[in-house]
């Protein structure tokens, strides 16, 4: 077994989910947790992007608001499904959220077509969506908006309205457009993000299975090493692993309860492929001392440069905060990893 790589960074993945009839609540309380985690020193907090459902749709509105309650913590997002966006209109927003946080966004990107019914996709994504490129090549339209790539000729100024014109989509925040993810799951999409200097993010469902249940981590790894073999970057690839890993200890009696009662409620779904090959990563619940040992032996982990646990949708912000503590204060460091100051 090789060793493993080293650990440059520790985050988490956070979905922000709601009450319908009380979305703020929800929301400041995403606030609070990121500024927590960075009080913690962990480097990073991701979110999740949901549409049509109780949980966060927007993460270039949510981090202009932790921006200003936090001044250290990379912000990341996994992912943004960019079918769903305007490219210029989405590099606009992460621009501006980006400027605002002084360069600490990390965006997580995704494409594929639409997956709702028709009727429904033609509310969502307009009538002409059957007409629309959700390849690959949209993410590089965005990434040409973030760059700063020029998109018409200025037109002569005529004295109405103020001399704001620009010939490139703006704010144009530096370095924003080296900092993109693609989050998936497959031995294709892995190549691609590696030819394209994107960096690799890969969480709990791999779509790679060819039809077998086989090693998550180990089919993790295939992708892994695709993607390392294709980028141009090299030692500046990074490759990032998300799993639901919760810490037990520190938990009160009626967490426990909750946690494993989550943990079992989950575990079927694990135990077959889904489709065409789909496979769902078990969720790890149990000690720090077990937590750092899977991480340790897991063949996805031991190839990342980044770890994110993934944070249970349905618990409450006493909980994460229990959960973040121990990533921080003993599961972090037992990896060698230490807290940013």
């Amino acid at each position: 077994m090789t060793d493993p790589r080293p650990l440059r960074s520790l985050g988490f993945i956070h979905l922000v989910p709601f009450d319908r009839d009380d979305p703020a609540t929800g929301l400041r309380e995403g606030v609070e947790l990121f500024r927590f985690a960075e009080e913690l020193g962990l480097d990073s907090g991701w979110v999740r992007t949901r549409h049509l459902q109780y949980g966060l749709p927007s993460a270039s509105v949510f981090f202009g608001a932790v921006s200003q309650a936090t001044s250290r913590i990379g912000l990341g997002t996994a992912v943004i499904p960019v079918g769903h966006e305007n490219p210029f209109r989405l590099a606009e927003d992460l621009g501006t959220a980006d400027a605002l946080s002084g360069g600490r966004l990390l965006p997580g990107l995704s494409v594929h077509p639409p997956a709702y019914d028709d009727a429904v996709n033609g509310l969502v994504h307009g009538e002409g969506w059957r007409e629309e490129d959700y390849s690959y090549g949209r993410l590089e339209r965005l990434r040409g908006f973030l760059r700063g790539d020029r998109v018409r000729e200025v037109p002569e100024y005529l004295g109405i309205g103020g001399d704001f014109d620009s010939e490139r989509v703006e704010p144009v925040s530096p370095g924003l457009a080296d900092r993109l993810w693609y989050g998936g799951g497959s031995l294709r999409s892995a190549q691609w993000a590696g030819e394209h200097g994107f960096h690799w993010l890969v969480s709990n469902i791999s779509t790679s299975a060819s039809g077998e249940l086989v090693d998550f981590g180990a089919n993790q790894r295939e992708q892994i090493d695709a993607f390392r073999a294709a980028s141009p970057l090299g030692d500046e690839a990074r490759a990032a692993v998300a799993r639901v890993l919760v810490p037990t200890d520190g938990a009160s009696d009626e967490q426990l309860r909750k946690y494993r009662a989550y943990a079992e409620g989950r575990t079927e779904r694990t135990t077959r492929v889904h489709g065409r090959g789909t496979i769902i990563a078990p969720d790890v619940l149990g000690s720090a001392d077990g937590i750092v040992e899977f991480i340790r032996t897991d063949p996805a982990f031991r190839a990342a440069d980044d770890y994110l646990f993934e944070l249970p949708f349905e618990f409450e912000l006493d909980d994460w905060k229990q959960m973040l503590e121990q990533l921080a204060g003993e599961i972090g460091p037992r990896l060698g990893w230490s807290p940013a100051r």
